[in-house]
Protein backbone atom coordinates (compact mmCIF):
# COMPACT_ATOMS: atom_id res chain seq x y z
CA UNK A 1 0.00 0.00 0.00
CA UNK A 2 1.20 3.78 0.34
CA UNK A 3 3.76 2.84 2.85
CA UNK A 4 6.19 5.59 1.24
CA UNK A 5 6.73 8.97 0.03
CA UNK A 6 8.64 7.45 -3.21
CA UNK A 7 7.55 8.38 -7.24
CA UNK A 8 4.98 10.47 -5.98
CA UNK A 9 3.41 12.81 -8.82
CA UNK A 10 1.47 15.24 -7.15
CA UNK A 11 -1.16 17.41 -9.19
CA UNK A 12 -2.65 20.49 -7.86
CA UNK A 13 -6.09 21.29 -8.84
CA UNK A 14 -6.65 24.74 -8.40
CA UNK A 15 -3.61 27.60 -7.94
CA UNK A 16 -5.16 30.47 -6.00
CA UNK A 17 -4.22 31.13 -1.86
CA UNK A 18 -3.98 28.06 -1.08
CA UNK A 19 -2.69 26.01 -3.87
CA UNK A 20 -0.44 28.04 -5.17
CA UNK A 21 1.96 27.82 -1.87
CA UNK A 22 0.83 24.12 -1.44
CA UNK A 23 2.49 23.79 -4.92
CA UNK A 24 5.58 25.34 -4.45
CA UNK A 25 6.21 23.80 -0.87
CA UNK A 26 5.47 20.21 -2.44
CA UNK A 27 7.55 21.39 -5.78
CA UNK A 28 10.82 21.57 -3.01
CA UNK A 29 10.54 17.69 -2.43
CA UNK A 30 8.46 15.92 -5.20
CA UNK A 31 7.78 16.31 -8.68
CA UNK A 32 4.67 18.78 -8.64
CA UNK A 33 2.04 19.72 -11.41
CA UNK A 34 -0.02 22.59 -10.50
CA UNK A 35 -3.76 22.81 -12.44
CA UNK A 36 -5.60 25.52 -13.19
CA UNK A 37 -8.50 26.27 -15.63
CA UNK A 38 -7.78 30.04 -15.77
CA UNK A 39 -5.04 30.22 -18.41
CA UNK A 40 -4.42 34.01 -17.29
CA UNK A 41 -3.28 32.66 -14.01
CA UNK A 42 -0.76 29.78 -15.48
CA UNK A 43 1.25 32.45 -17.82
CA UNK A 44 1.56 34.41 -14.77
CA UNK A 45 3.00 31.83 -12.59
CA UNK A 46 5.03 30.59 -15.75
CA UNK A 47 6.44 34.20 -16.49
CA UNK A 48 7.47 33.98 -12.53
CA UNK A 49 4.78 36.20 -11.06
CA UNK A 50 1.89 35.61 -8.54
CA UNK A 51 -0.75 38.40 -8.41
CA UNK A 52 -1.97 36.94 -5.00
CA UNK A 53 1.01 37.83 -3.43
CA UNK A 54 1.10 35.04 -1.08
CA UNK A 55 4.46 33.61 -2.72
CA UNK A 56 7.44 35.99 -3.74
CA UNK A 57 8.96 35.88 -7.09
CA UNK A 58 12.20 34.65 -6.08
CA UNK A 59 10.06 31.63 -4.39
CA UNK A 60 8.50 30.62 -7.53
CA UNK A 61 11.63 30.95 -9.17
CA UNK A 62 13.63 28.45 -7.19
CA UNK A 63 10.81 25.88 -7.10
CA UNK A 64 12.57 23.55 -9.88
CA UNK A 65 9.92 20.18 -9.81
CA UNK A 66 7.14 22.47 -10.36
CA UNK A 67 5.05 23.02 -13.48
CA UNK A 68 2.07 24.42 -14.44
CA UNK A 69 -0.44 24.39 -16.85
CA UNK A 70 -4.18 24.25 -17.98
CA UNK A 71 -4.54 21.29 -20.24
CA UNK A 72 -6.14 18.36 -18.29
CA UNK A 73 -4.19 15.56 -20.08
CA UNK A 74 -1.70 16.66 -17.97
CA UNK A 75 -3.05 15.64 -15.38
CA UNK A 76 -2.93 11.72 -15.78
CA UNK A 77 0.57 10.93 -14.87
CA UNK A 78 0.31 12.46 -11.25
CA UNK A 79 -0.99 9.94 -8.57
CA UNK A 80 -1.91 11.73 -5.71
CA UNK A 81 -4.46 14.67 -6.74
CA UNK A 82 -5.07 18.08 -4.10
CA UNK A 83 -8.35 20.40 -4.90
CA UNK A 84 -7.59 23.30 -3.21
CA UNK A 85 -10.88 24.54 -5.51
CA UNK A 86 -13.20 27.71 -3.46
CA UNK A 87 -16.09 26.59 -1.97
CA UNK A 88 -18.30 29.91 -1.62
CA UNK A 89 -21.95 30.47 -1.11
CA UNK A 90 -24.74 31.89 -3.16
CA UNK A 91 -26.74 34.73 -3.15
CA UNK A 92 -29.06 32.76 -0.09
CA UNK A 93 -26.02 31.72 1.36
CA UNK A 94 -26.74 28.27 0.73
CA UNK A 95 -23.52 26.13 0.17
CA UNK A 96 -22.20 26.32 -3.45
CA UNK A 97 -20.18 23.36 -4.20
CA UNK A 98 -20.07 23.73 -8.29
CA UNK A 99 -16.52 24.07 -8.43
CA UNK A 100 -15.68 21.23 -5.87
CA UNK A 101 -18.42 18.90 -8.23
CA UNK A 102 -16.29 20.24 -11.29
CA UNK A 103 -12.79 19.65 -9.56
CA UNK A 104 -14.30 15.95 -8.84
CA UNK A 105 -15.48 14.78 -12.17
CA UNK A 106 -12.16 16.51 -13.82
CA UNK A 107 -10.35 13.93 -11.50
CA UNK A 108 -13.10 10.97 -12.46
CA UNK A 109 -11.30 11.29 -15.97
CA UNK A 110 -7.97 10.90 -14.93
CA UNK A 111 -7.66 8.89 -10.99
CA UNK A 112 -5.96 4.96 -11.81
CA UNK A 113 -6.68 2.15 -9.52
CA UNK A 114 -3.85 3.04 -6.16
CA UNK A 115 -4.62 6.86 -6.60
CA UNK A 116 -5.34 9.26 -3.83
CA UNK A 117 -7.19 12.22 -3.77
CA UNK A 118 -7.07 14.41 -1.31
CA UNK A 119 -9.46 17.41 -0.59
CA UNK A 120 -8.49 21.16 0.95
CA UNK A 121 -11.70 22.98 0.47
CA UNK A 122 -13.94 23.88 3.01
CA UNK A 123 -17.20 21.76 3.32
CA UNK A 124 -19.69 20.84 5.81
CA UNK A 125 -19.05 17.47 7.56
CA UNK A 126 -19.96 14.59 5.15
CA UNK A 127 -19.23 16.67 1.93
CA UNK A 128 -16.15 14.67 0.48
CA UNK A 129 -18.07 11.64 0.67
CA UNK A 130 -21.58 12.36 0.30
CA UNK A 131 -20.76 14.36 -2.90
CA UNK A 132 -17.08 14.58 -4.32
CA UNK A 133 -16.06 10.91 -4.12
CA UNK A 134 -19.31 9.86 -5.77
CA UNK A 135 -18.64 11.89 -8.78
CA UNK A 136 -15.01 10.22 -8.60
CA UNK A 137 -16.74 6.85 -8.22
CA UNK A 138 -19.46 7.57 -11.62
CA UNK A 139 -16.98 9.15 -13.96
CA UNK A 140 -14.01 6.60 -13.20
CA UNK A 141 -16.29 3.65 -13.09
CA UNK A 142 -13.24 2.82 -10.19
CA UNK A 143 -14.70 1.73 -6.36
CA UNK A 144 -13.98 4.00 -3.67
CA UNK A 145 -11.79 2.70 -1.23
CA UNK A 146 -11.00 -0.06 -3.44
CA UNK A 147 -9.46 1.08 -6.26
CA UNK A 148 -8.86 4.63 -5.19
CA UNK A 149 -8.43 5.96 -1.74
CA UNK A 150 -8.93 9.68 -0.31
CA UNK A 151 -7.84 12.19 2.34
CA UNK A 152 -9.05 15.07 3.85
CA UNK A 153 -6.31 17.76 4.82
CA UNK A 154 -8.34 21.54 5.14
CA UNK A 155 -6.30 24.53 4.26
CA UNK A 156 -5.83 26.96 6.98
CA UNK A 157 -3.69 29.51 4.91
CA UNK A 158 -4.28 33.05 6.27
CA UNK A 159 -4.06 35.73 3.26
CA UNK A 160 -1.20 38.13 3.15
CA UNK A 161 -0.06 36.90 6.83
CA UNK A 162 3.84 36.69 5.84
CA UNK A 163 4.53 35.00 9.19
CA UNK A 164 1.76 32.48 10.01
CA UNK A 165 2.66 31.16 6.36
CA UNK A 166 1.77 27.37 5.34
CA UNK A 167 4.64 25.41 6.84
CA UNK A 168 4.66 27.17 10.55
CA UNK A 169 0.56 26.13 10.63
CA UNK A 170 -0.28 22.80 12.16
CA UNK A 171 -1.91 20.80 9.82
CA UNK A 172 -5.25 18.50 9.62
CA UNK A 173 -5.06 15.02 8.45
CA UNK A 174 -7.35 12.21 7.38
CA UNK A 175 -7.40 9.52 5.04
CA UNK A 176 -10.33 7.34 3.84
CA UNK A 177 -8.65 3.94 6.03
CA UNK A 178 -6.14 3.48 8.29
CA UNK A 179 -3.39 3.16 6.28
CA UNK A 180 -4.75 5.95 3.64
CA UNK A 181 -4.11 8.13 7.16
CA UNK A 182 -0.77 7.39 7.73
CA UNK A 183 -0.10 8.14 4.26
CA UNK A 184 -1.61 11.68 4.16
CA UNK A 185 -0.32 12.57 7.33
CA UNK A 186 2.97 11.18 6.40
CA UNK A 187 2.96 13.53 2.95
CA UNK A 188 2.27 16.53 4.72
CA UNK A 189 4.44 15.73 7.63
CA UNK A 190 7.29 16.09 5.32
CA UNK A 191 6.56 19.73 4.25
CA UNK A 192 5.07 20.79 7.40
CA UNK A 193 7.41 21.77 10.37
CA UNK A 194 4.78 22.70 12.36
CA UNK A 195 3.75 19.17 12.95
CA UNK A 196 0.36 17.09 11.73
CA UNK A 197 -2.71 16.02 13.72
CA UNK A 198 -4.06 12.92 11.93
CA UNK A 199 -7.95 13.32 12.62
CA UNK A 200 -9.76 9.74 13.00
CA UNK A 201 -11.91 10.30 9.93
CA UNK A 202 -12.71 12.43 7.00
CA UNK A 203 -15.71 13.98 8.85
CA UNK A 204 -14.12 14.99 11.67
CA UNK A 205 -11.30 16.55 9.67
CA UNK A 206 -14.16 18.30 7.86
CA UNK A 207 -16.09 19.28 10.86
CA UNK A 208 -12.95 20.62 12.68
CA UNK A 209 -12.03 23.20 9.90
CA UNK A 210 -15.66 24.48 9.74
CA UNK A 211 -15.75 25.02 13.58
CA UNK A 212 -12.56 26.86 13.96
CA UNK A 213 -13.81 29.75 11.55
CA UNK A 214 -17.80 29.89 12.73
CA UNK A 215 -15.92 30.12 16.38
CA UNK A 216 -13.68 33.23 15.14
CA UNK A 217 -16.94 34.64 13.29
CA UNK A 218 -18.71 34.34 16.44
CA UNK A 219 -16.35 36.08 18.47
CA UNK A 220 -16.41 39.13 16.22
CA UNK A 221 -20.05 38.96 16.22
CA UNK A 222 -20.17 39.62 20.22
CA UNK A 223 -17.99 42.53 20.01
CA UNK A 224 -19.71 43.85 17.02
CA UNK A 225 -22.76 44.12 19.51
CA UNK A 226 -20.98 45.35 22.20
CA UNK A 227 -19.84 48.20 20.09
CA UNK A 228 -23.16 48.64 19.14
CA UNK A 229 -24.27 49.21 22.81
CA UNK A 230 -21.45 51.56 23.44
CA UNK A 231 -21.79 53.27 20.27
CA UNK A 232 -25.21 54.17 22.39
CA UNK A 233 -23.66 54.87 26.00
CA UNK A 234 -20.91 57.02 24.28
CA UNK A 235 -18.23 54.82 25.51
CA UNK A 236 -15.13 54.27 23.43
CA UNK A 237 -14.99 50.56 22.41
CA UNK A 238 -11.62 49.70 22.26
CA UNK A 239 -10.77 51.47 25.41
CA UNK A 240 -13.33 48.85 27.14
CA UNK A 241 -11.80 45.94 25.24
CA UNK A 242 -8.22 47.28 26.69
CA UNK A 243 -9.41 47.13 30.30
CA UNK A 244 -11.65 44.32 30.00
CA UNK A 245 -8.21 42.49 28.51
CA UNK A 246 -5.95 42.79 31.02
CA UNK A 247 -7.91 39.63 32.51
CA UNK A 248 -5.50 36.48 31.38
CA UNK A 249 -8.68 34.92 30.09
CA UNK A 250 -10.33 37.45 28.05
CA UNK A 251 -9.85 36.43 24.04
CA UNK A 252 -8.63 39.65 22.37
CA UNK A 253 -10.76 40.59 19.13
CA UNK A 254 -11.71 43.81 17.33
CA UNK A 255 -15.48 44.76 16.26
CA UNK A 256 -14.94 45.01 12.46
CA UNK A 257 -16.34 43.97 9.16
CA UNK A 258 -16.13 40.58 8.42
CA UNK A 259 -15.55 39.49 4.65
CA UNK A 260 -12.93 37.05 3.33
CA UNK A 261 -13.38 33.54 1.92
CA UNK A 262 -13.21 31.87 4.89
CA UNK A 263 -15.13 33.19 8.39
CA UNK A 264 -18.12 34.82 6.74
CA UNK A 265 -18.83 31.94 4.63
CA UNK A 266 -18.03 28.34 6.39
CA UNK A 267 -20.29 29.28 9.18
CA UNK A 268 -23.02 28.48 6.15
CA UNK A 269 -21.44 25.28 5.42
CA UNK A 270 -22.54 23.70 8.90
CA UNK A 271 -25.89 25.74 9.16
CA UNK A 272 -26.59 24.00 6.01
CA UNK A 273 -26.14 20.56 7.14
CA UNK A 274 -27.32 20.90 10.64
CA UNK A 275 -30.67 21.84 9.10
CA UNK A 276 -30.56 19.16 6.80
CA UNK A 277 -29.96 16.83 9.64
CA UNK A 278 -32.97 19.00 11.59
CA UNK A 279 -31.35 20.89 13.89
CA UNK A 280 -32.20 24.21 13.39
CA UNK A 281 -28.94 26.44 14.99
CA UNK A 282 -29.70 29.68 16.87
CA UNK A 283 -26.15 31.06 18.06
CA UNK A 284 -24.14 30.47 14.55
CA UNK A 285 -27.14 32.31 13.12
CA UNK A 286 -27.09 35.27 15.04
CA UNK A 287 -23.82 36.00 14.90
CA UNK A 288 -23.81 35.92 11.03
CA UNK A 289 -26.46 38.16 10.69
CA UNK A 290 -24.57 41.33 13.31
CA UNK A 291 -21.74 40.50 11.25
CA UNK A 292 -23.26 40.72 7.45
CA UNK A 293 -25.38 43.53 9.04
CA UNK A 294 -22.02 45.41 9.59
CA UNK A 295 -21.98 47.43 6.11
CA UNK A 296 -24.95 48.93 6.78
CA UNK A 297 -24.21 50.05 10.19
CA UNK A 298 -20.97 51.76 9.57
CA UNK A 299 -23.10 53.79 7.23
CA UNK A 300 -25.80 54.92 9.06
CA UNK A 301 -23.71 55.22 12.28
CA UNK A 302 -22.34 57.96 9.12
CA UNK A 303 -25.08 59.46 7.65
CA UNK A 304 -25.91 60.21 11.42
CA UNK A 305 -23.07 62.11 12.64
CA UNK A 306 -22.85 64.23 9.58
CA UNK A 307 -26.58 65.40 9.98
CA UNK A 308 -25.63 66.02 13.63
CA UNK A 309 -22.82 67.98 12.32
CA UNK A 310 -25.08 70.08 9.77
CA UNK A 311 -23.14 68.26 6.98
CA UNK A 312 -25.97 68.09 3.87
CA UNK A 313 -26.38 64.30 3.50
CA UNK A 314 -27.55 64.13 -0.14
CA UNK A 315 -25.46 64.84 -2.40
CA UNK A 316 -22.42 64.71 0.04
CA UNK A 317 -18.70 63.74 -0.60
CA UNK A 318 -17.36 60.60 0.84
CA UNK A 319 -14.18 58.55 0.71
CA UNK A 320 -14.13 55.46 1.66
CA UNK A 321 -9.81 54.29 2.19
CA UNK A 322 -9.74 50.64 1.59
CA UNK A 323 -11.60 48.13 -0.25
CA UNK A 324 -9.72 44.65 0.69
CA UNK A 325 -11.55 41.87 3.07
CA UNK A 326 -8.36 42.60 5.20
CA UNK A 327 -5.62 44.79 5.85
CA UNK A 328 -1.93 44.46 3.30
CA UNK A 329 -3.74 41.96 1.60
CA UNK A 330 -5.23 42.24 -1.96
CA UNK A 331 -7.90 39.87 -1.71
CA UNK A 332 -11.51 41.10 -2.40
CA UNK A 333 -13.23 38.05 -2.35
CA UNK A 334 -16.32 38.71 -0.01
CA UNK A 335 -15.69 41.97 0.79
CA UNK A 336 -18.22 43.43 3.03
CA UNK A 337 -17.17 47.45 2.34
CA UNK A 338 -19.18 46.91 -0.54
CA UNK A 339 -21.81 47.14 1.58
CA UNK A 340 -20.85 50.60 2.57
CA UNK A 341 -20.36 51.83 -0.42
CA UNK A 342 -23.72 50.77 -1.37
CA UNK A 343 -25.67 51.98 1.62
CA UNK A 344 -24.19 55.12 0.96
CA UNK A 345 -25.12 55.54 -2.48
CA UNK A 346 -28.84 54.59 -1.37
CA UNK A 347 -28.17 57.88 0.56
CA UNK A 348 -27.78 59.47 -2.75
CA UNK A 349 -23.95 60.45 -1.57
CA UNK A 350 -21.31 60.43 -3.74
CA UNK A 351 -18.57 57.71 -2.75
CA UNK A 352 -14.86 57.43 -4.02
CA UNK A 353 -13.11 54.37 -3.03
CA UNK A 354 -9.02 54.31 -2.67
CA UNK A 355 -7.24 51.01 -2.19
CA UNK A 356 -3.50 50.76 -3.70
CA UNK A 357 -3.62 46.68 -2.58
CA UNK A 358 -7.06 45.78 -4.54
CA UNK A 359 -6.54 45.28 -8.28
CA UNK A 360 -8.61 47.66 -9.63
CA UNK A 361 -10.24 45.75 -12.67
CA UNK A 362 -10.78 42.70 -10.52
CA UNK A 363 -13.33 45.50 -8.35
CA UNK A 364 -14.35 46.48 -11.66
CA UNK A 365 -15.39 43.17 -13.02
CA UNK A 366 -16.50 41.32 -9.40
CA UNK A 367 -18.57 44.70 -8.11
CA UNK A 368 -19.06 46.92 -10.95
CA UNK A 369 -16.89 50.16 -8.97
CA UNK A 370 -13.87 51.92 -10.44
CA UNK A 371 -11.57 52.56 -7.60
CA UNK A 372 -9.88 55.60 -7.64
CA UNK A 373 -5.94 56.16 -8.52
CA UNK A 374 -4.79 59.45 -6.29
CA UNK A 375 -6.26 61.12 -3.53
CA UNK A 376 -7.38 64.84 -3.69
CA UNK A 377 -7.09 67.18 -0.47
CA UNK A 378 -9.78 69.22 0.73
CA UNK A 379 -12.71 67.54 -1.07
CA UNK A 380 -14.50 65.49 1.03
CA UNK A 381 -17.16 65.68 3.46
CA UNK A 382 -17.03 62.31 4.96
CA UNK A 383 -14.01 60.16 5.43
CA UNK A 384 -14.12 56.54 6.25
CA UNK A 385 -11.04 54.59 7.33
CA UNK A 386 -12.52 50.70 6.33
CA UNK A 387 -9.40 49.19 6.09
CA UNK A 388 -6.05 49.00 8.23
CA UNK A 389 -3.49 49.21 5.21
CA UNK A 390 -0.15 50.32 6.59
CA UNK A 391 -0.39 52.43 4.06
CA UNK A 392 -3.12 54.44 5.97
CA UNK A 393 -1.39 54.42 9.23
CA UNK A 394 1.89 55.27 7.80
CA UNK A 395 -0.11 58.49 6.24
CA UNK A 396 -1.21 59.59 9.84
CA UNK A 397 -4.10 61.25 10.65
CA UNK A 398 -3.38 64.87 10.06
CA UNK A 399 -2.60 63.83 6.17
CA UNK A 400 -6.03 62.01 5.99
CA UNK A 401 -8.01 64.58 7.14
CA UNK A 402 -6.41 67.16 4.66
CA UNK A 403 -8.20 64.95 2.44
CA UNK A 404 -12.01 66.27 3.92
CA UNK A 405 -13.33 69.80 3.23
CA UNK A 406 -12.94 72.54 6.31
CA UNK A 407 -16.01 70.71 7.99
CA UNK A 408 -16.13 66.98 7.21
CA UNK A 409 -16.45 63.69 9.98
CA UNK A 410 -13.61 61.11 10.00
CA UNK A 411 -14.70 57.68 10.45
CA UNK A 412 -12.16 55.49 11.68
CA UNK A 413 -14.25 51.39 11.61
CA UNK A 414 -10.63 49.58 12.51
CA UNK A 415 -9.01 51.73 15.34
CA UNK A 416 -6.28 52.53 12.95
CA UNK A 417 -5.95 55.35 15.22
CA UNK A 418 -6.29 56.70 18.87
CA UNK A 419 -9.60 57.27 19.92
CA UNK A 420 -9.61 61.08 20.11
CA UNK A 421 -7.70 61.25 16.58
CA UNK A 422 -11.39 60.43 14.56
CA UNK A 423 -15.12 61.52 15.06
CA UNK A 424 -16.55 58.65 15.44
CA UNK A 425 -15.05 54.79 16.15
CA UNK A 426 -16.31 51.69 15.87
Amino acid sequence: MHDSLTDLKIGIIGLGYVGLPLAVEFGKKYQVLGFDINQKRVDELDAGHDATLEVSDNELADVKNLTFSCNKQDLAECNVYIVTVPTPIDDSNAPDLTPLRKASELLGEFVKKGDVVIYESTVYPGATEEVCLPIIEKVSGLIFNQDFFAGYSPERINPGDKVNTLTKIMKITSGSTPEIGQFVNNLYGSIITAGTHLAGSLKVAEAAKVIENTQRDLNIAIINEFAKIFNRLGIDTEEVLNAAGTKWNFLKFKPGLVGGHCISVDPYYLTHKAQEVGYRPEVILAGRRINDGMGEYVATQLVKKLSSQKIHVDEAKVLVLGFTFKGDCPDVRNTKIIDIVNELNDFNMSVDVYDGWANPAEVEHEYGLSLIGSLKENHYDGIVIAVDHSEFKNMGVEAIRKLGKEKHVLYDVKHVFGPKDSDIRL
